[in-house]
């Protein structure tokens, strides 16, 4: 059990915080969280009514059952968003090594929620070759779950990456010539 999961009481509460916490504008079902935050429903509602009790989180009566979302009036709304933010346990190290699991990694490079520039247009870059689709989308969505936001990803062979690179690509261009961090790179750039 990692430190964060003991602190907060369990590790699905963890991922509701971040998933709530960084989607304040947002509202979600109790089926859309469980999904979101690959945790089960029923451990869903438990933590659901528990941060209800805590004034974490605020509920809205909808057609077809409640909507809930973050509570942006909690007293200790932003230092626990900072600090969720601050101690997540994804790391560079973490997702490149994850991610080879989809296939033979040419490169991936991280910009936008990663490097705190929120305009840009894709969060991960990858470029590999014979990658796997599907475990590359389910890859994703658990990152997606531990990081409590949606990500914005492109993936590219090999060769379409470097004719993108070579015709001057909005999409590449947008990651390569703004921040960014590069977690692999057998290409050379």
């Amino acid at each position: 059990m990692d430190p964060l999961s003991k602190l907060f009481g369990s590790a699905a509460r963890v991922k509701l915080l971040r998933l709530f916490l960084f989607n304040e504008i947002e509202l979600f079902t109790v089926a859309h969280v469980a999904f979101r935050a690959k945790v089960g429903k029923e451990a869903v509602k438990s933590e659901i009514r528990k941060l209800l009790d805590m004034k974490v989180l605020r509920k809205k009566p909808a057609k077809g059952g409640a909507l809930y979302g973050a509570n942006t009036n909690f007293v200790h709304y932003e230092p626990l968003r900072t600090f969720l933010r601050a101690a997540s346990g994804v790391n560079d190290e973490n997702i490149g090594h994850t991610l080879r699991k989809a296939g033979a990694l040419r490169l991936v490079a991280l910009s936008g929620l990663f490097t705190g520039v929120p305009e840009s247009k894709v969060d991960l870059l990858i470029v590999g070759d014979r990658l796997d689709e599907r475990a590359l989308a389910a890859i994703i969505h658990t990152l997606e779950a531990e990081l409590g936001r949606e990500l914005r990803y492109a993936s590219f062979s090999t060769e379409d990456f470097r004719y993108r690179v070579g015709v001057y690509d909005r999409l590449v261009r947008d990651v390569l010539d703004y921040p960014h961090r590069v977690v692999l790179d057998k290409i050379g750039l």
